[in-house]
Order: C-alpha cells, then sequence, then structure tokens
C-alpha cells in the first residue's frame, strides 16, 4: 500500500508540519510524536457505579504521550506561540508547575526545540519532578515546609517564575492567564461529542484553571450538544463554595484563588468532594475497572458518580481522567 500522509485537523502551523503519518500494513507510522495527543478513549464504567442511575463515562487522557490532558494545551500554547513569532527554536520558557503542565511542557519542548524552566515544589509528585529532567527541562524547587499545597506555595512559585522570566529574558507560558489554553482543551469536547453523538446530559469535572472543564464545555457545545456543567473542588480546599482556600493533597486542582478561566455563570453547580473519597476511588478504579489514575480523576469518579445517583437512568454523565497513576506511585494515594 502507498504510503498515506495526513495532518491533524486541530492545530496550525508548528505542529501540523511534525503530524503526517503514513500507514504500512495495519499500523499507522507517525513522522512526529506530537501527533500522538489527543483523540483518547471514551470509557463507560461499569463496576464502581450503582445500578441505578445516569451512565458515568471517563475520557480517558491517561491514553496522551505524558499520560496527561496537559499534552494539549501545552501544544496549543507553544504552537500558538510560535506561530505568532513570540518564540523561536532555541528560545527559553518558563511556567510554574505542579508538574503534569509542566511533563507536558517539557515533552512539547523537546519536540520543538524550546528550553523550559519548571517552577516546581516537594509538595508534588517526585516523578513529576523526574519526567521534566528526563525531557530536558531544568526544575528549580520551592520548598513547601511539610506544609503540603497551599495558596501560599502557589504564590511563591508564580514569583519565582516571573523573576526567572526578567532575569532570563525568557517566555512565560501563563497557564493560568493565556488564552491559548481552553482552546487547547476545546479538541477535548468534540471528541467526546463525536464519541457519543452528542448524546451528553452533564459535564464534571474539579478545577485547577478551569481551562480544562470550561474548554471541554465549550468544544461540547460547539459540536451541539446543550449539556448541565459542575465544577469540583477538594473539601479540604473549599475556595470556590466558601471564599476560603486549604492545605490539600490532590494534585492540579484546588489552587487556593479564583480559577482564571472558570466561568460560574455557565455552571450549573459547584460541589467539595474529600481528597480522602477521590483516593480511595483511585484505588478502586485500578482494582475493579482496571483505570489507572491520578487523584483529581478519583475525585472526578466519585463526583460524577454522586450526581448519576440523583439522574435517571439512561441519562448521560461525563467526567475527565486526567492522568495516568504512574505519576503518583509512592505518593498519597497508592501506598
Amino acid at each position: 500500500m502507498p504510503p498515506q500522509d495526513f495532518e491533524s485537523s486541530h492545530y496550525a502551523c508548528t505542529i501540523n508540519m511534525q503530524s503526517s503519518s503514513r500507514r504500512i500494513g495495519g499500523c499507522v507510522l507517525s513522522k512526529g510524536v506530537l501527533a500522538l495527543v489527543g483523540n483518547t478513549p471514551m470509557i463507560e464504567l461499569h463496576n464502581v457505579v450503582p445500578a441505578c442511575g445516569a451512565e458515568v463515562w471517563l475520557k480517558y487522557e491517561a491514553g496522551n504521550p505524558t499520560g496527561s490532558y496537559k499534552d494539549r494545551i501545552a501544544m496549543s500554547v507553544l504552537d500558538k506561540a510560535m506561530s505568532r513569532g513570540d518564540v523561536s527554536p532555541g528560545d527559553t520558557i518558563v511556567e510554574y508547575t505542579g508538574g503534569s503542565t509542566g511533563s507536558s511542557l517539557a515533552f512539547v519542548s523537546a519536540a520543538l526545540g524550546l528550553k523550559f524552566i519548571a517552577v516546581f515544589s516537594d509538595a508534588f509528585s517526585q516523578s513529576k519532578h523526574l519526567t521534566m529532567e528526563a525531557f530536558g527541562a531544568e526544575v528549580i524547587v520551592e520548598e513547601s515546609y511539610g506544609k503540603g499545597i497551599t495558596p501560599e506555595l502557589i504564590e511563591r512559585m508564580k514569583d519565582r517564575a516571573m523573576s526567572l522570566c526578567d532575569d532570563a529574558n525568557a517566555y512565560y507560558v501563563d497557564q493560568f492567564g493565556s488564552s491559548d489554553v481552553t482552546v487547547g482543551y476545546e479538541p477535548m469536547g468534540q471528541e467526546i461529542a463525536d464519541a457519543l453523538d452528542c448524546d451528553v446530559d452533564l459535564l464534571c469535572a474539579s478545577v485547577g484553571t478551569g481551562g480544562a472543564l470550561m474548554g471541554t464545555w465549550q468544544g461540547l457545545v460547539k459540536s451541539g450538544s446543550e449539556i448541565s456543567v459542575v465544577a469540583f473542588e477538594p473539601a479540604q480546599s473549599p475556595f470556590l463554595t466558601t471564599g476560603k482556600g486549604g492545605a490539600h493533597k490532590v494534585e492540579g486542582v484546588g489552587v487556593g484563588f479564583e480559577p482564571p478561566f472558570l466561568d460560574r455563570a455557565g455552571l450549573s453547580e459547584i460541589r467539595t468532594v474529600d481528597q480522602e473519597i477521590g483516593f480511595a476511588m483511585c484505588r478502586r478504579l485500578a482494582k475493579e475497572e482496571g483505570i489507572f489514575c491520578g487523584g483529581s480523576t478519583g475525585l472526578n469518579v466519585a463526583g460524577a458518580i454522586e450526581i448519576a445517583k440523583e439522574m435517571e437512568s439512561g441519562q448521560r454523565v461525563v467526567t475527565l481522567a486526567c492522568d495516568s497513576g504512574l505519576k503518583y506511585l509512592g505518593g498519597n494515594i497508592y501506598i
């Protein structure tokens, strides 16, 4: 069979040039590793959900190259920055990160010839630190002093990143402010709509920046789905529901300030989920469904199940499996 070339429909310029592929026999051979991002599967849960109530479906984002949906925004932000001429191969980019966004930025930077400096903390998984370094990133660690993930720690990490941008004349990625973030998540909503023929009643997920939930929702809406949207946060850091953050152990969510991309007007509700219930759900998902995931996914599924119990049989709840449990071995979840 002759080679067949194709391009990703979701990404322009830099990404498209690296994502052409060809088919040999039954295998698709990609000419660029960035072509592997996206088009992840939908999984219906059967064993951890009650017999009655709505169906619960997962968008399984652990299928991305670094095992996280953050690969999507790393591609979106850096591709658009290069298209605008904000950065070029050989330039340095900087971001503060709990490690999942950092791992994705390190991965995409390696593919695009950029240098990446990550401001990280020992409050987050060591495996994420090692992943970023494996992709060639420079990792600078802010101490948590054993207090976990706190608003004060996040603020220190941000200040350090901004200082580094000034010192190194580097490009600040700005995952909490760039409009390219939500755009990067829209294909996730489009993929959900395609997989379920737009038959989705409710989308729910825990929020960090709010970009994943809002971008996925926008992608669903643009695909013709009319749905309700519910946001979750850790009960240990209930900023969205009470205005007061706190220390917690769920990486990637509950940042202790108003998520910049969260559109409260588009939400039906905001709920809290106890982190220990979320961690227990991670372990159940692994043992009972064969789904190996991180803490934010456990929160998402635990919250989605509670909502599904309140809905009718035949309705559908969709939530996000944000990343792989491989990022969290030796931490607070799988012990």
